[in-house]
């Protein structure tokens, strides 16, 4: 793998990297999970809600204003049936769309914080290397982090259980 030598590279790689991800798992969908994404970008979309909004407002008054056959007079059965159907078959895809949705943020979500499992082992490391230096070139140690407090590894399920406590002592 080529360095990057610029910022500029650095985050290109990184886009670059992303993207591959993305396509790599839109790639994996099945055809079921493209048919449910393109349903709900479709119906979750403002065009879909105006061509609906116009062909119930038509369908509307064509059964109460228009002086010819009503085909589906007022309550408009024959509307709510359609209407119906619609949702019944529209809820359970668009549910399907947004659990594949949640399925791919929550494989970002552990990915991330991988990432920043590992960045903080290596700042951890870094401030040790550091303060190594810093011991050898004379600098007074007790100006750096005299408890050795940043030195010191996080541990994830630790925090964890402090949130926990967190939240259960705010509650109440």
């Amino acid at each position: 793998m080529k360095l990057a030598r610029t910022i500029a590279d650095l985050t290109r790689r990184n886009v670059e990297t992303i993207c591959k991800m993305e396509k790599a798992s839109d790639v994996q969908r099945t055809l079921g999970q493209r048919v449910a994404d393109v349903v709900a970008a479709t119906v979750g979309s403002w065009p879909f809600l105006i061509v609906q909004s116009v062909i119930l407002a038509v369908w509307v008054t064509l059964n109460l204003a228009v002086w010819f056959y009503h085909w589906d007079p007022y309550p408009f059965i024959l509307l709510n049936l359609a209407l119906s159907f619609q949702a019944a078959y529209a809820s359970p895809i668009i549910l399907m769309s947004q659990n594949r949705q949640a399925q791919v943020n929550e494989r970002r979500n552990k990915l991330d914080l991988q990432i920043n499992l590992l960045a903080e082992q290596e700042n951890t490391e870094m401030l040790r290397l550091l303060r190594l230096l810093c011991k050898k070139a004379g600098v007074d140690e007790d100006v750096i982090d005299p408890d050795r407090v940043l030195e010191q590894p996080v541990r994830p399920e630790d925090v964890a259980e402090q949130i926990v406590n967190h939240e259960a002592t705010a509650q109440t």
